[in-house]
């Protein structure tokens, strides 16, 4: 917003206000009054910036000579026309700890857990008690040093990812000084420095013996134990649909479309805002014919945790001596 007018009130005045006032009146924009006092007399100089007809900041100094009043005057006049003077000024001391307060509290679209997590983790270095017009792209390497102390290049590159999204709003919507150019370069720069680095692709496969040995191991479990997980079922779910085990466990009955074999995958992870990413997946026969043999009890096709489904894989590969398995792991055989 283009600032309307710039009033420059320059006054002349006793430290004692109940000595004898007397006003010499107006020169433009300058208002100046003159104040006697026993010793000496001081200067007061003040900024006013106008906008729509109403006062957006002001602010002044004394001084005990008028050069040096005039000379404050036009030094500040021409450091508040500068873009975003004005801005830092207002909110210079916001620090990054309250930016990421405030994206948390604000963003309408619920915030995955481990965005939530990363950003906490971040309010716990030395950058998030700087203020936002600090904040330089020496500052985002710094982070990504610490960062790179206790974790590998892919968690930091998440890490300041997570970060750069609140660069790329606090200016716009709130008007807090963060840069972000400033992320970019210092993005850039760990990356050259080796302090990130893109995740590594896995090419972990599960053979058919492995395959083989897991289902019958769990097939022997359900008989034994008739309450349990069924874990075989899952597992060939998975493997068909090449659905994630997350997705897996928020698959309604209402989301099945068995008429034309499909499923609406519910906050289907993306590389931006996976929350209300809702998409319809198509089932292949096989997948589709395990999810209609599942109890249609309760509102989820598959009624579990995905922990619990991750922990049961993890154990039984432990048991069976099946090495570096993970279940995610059973979409790349599928897909």
């Amino acid at each position: 917003m283009p600032i309307v007018s710039f009033q420059a009130i320059f006054e002349k005045r006793l430290l004692n206000s109940s000595d004898h006032n007397e006003t010499s009146g107006y020169h433009g924009d300058h208002s100046r009054t003159k104040t006697k006092r026993t010793s000496s007399v001081f200067y007061a100089a003040m900024h006013r910036i106008m906008r729509q007809g109403r006062p957006v900041h002001s602010e002044s100094q004394t001084f005990e000579r008028k050069r040096l009043a005039e000379a404050w005057i036009k030094k500040r006049e021409t450091e508040l026309a500068r873009p975003g003077a004005l801005e830092r000024g207002k909110h210079g001391g916001i620090t990054l700890d309250h930016a990421i307060d405030r994206y948390v509290d604000e963003n309408a679209a619920p915030i995955g857990r481990t965005k939530a997590q990363v950003l906490r983790a971040i309010k716990s270095y030395d950058i998030a008690d700087m203020p936002c017009a600090e904040i330089t792209s020496a500052s985002i390497i710094t982070l990504a040093r610490e960062l790179s102390l206790d974790k590998q290049p892919q968690t930091v590159a998440n890490y300041l990812s997570h970060l750069a999204a609140i660069f790329s709003i606090a200016r716009p919507a709130w008007g807090y000084p963060l840069d972000r150019t400033a992320m970019e370069d210092g993005f850039r720069v760990a990356k050259r420095l080796g302090l990130t680095a893109r995740s590594r692709q896995r090419d972990r496969r599960p053979s058919l013996p492995e395959l083989e040995l897991l289902l019958a191991h769990f097939e022997q479990r359900k008989q034994q134990l008739s309450q349990s997980m069924p874990m075989a079922d899952i597992i060939l779910f998975g493997l068909f649909s090449t659905r994630r085990q997350e997705e897996i466990t928020r698959i309604a009955w209402q989301d099945l479309d068995e008429a034309h074999s499909r499923i609406l995958v519910r906050d289907m992870k993306n590389p931006g805002q996976k929350i209300g990413n809702h998409t319809w997946c198509d089932l292949p026969p096989e997948a589709l014919a395990i999810i209609q043999r599942m109890p249609r009890d309760q509102a989820e096709t598959f009624p579990y945790a995905a922990e619990s489904i991750s922990a049961n894989f993890t154990r039984a590969c432990r048991f069976l001596d099946i090495k570096d398995l993970h279940f995610h792991d059973l979409r790349h055989e599928g897909i």
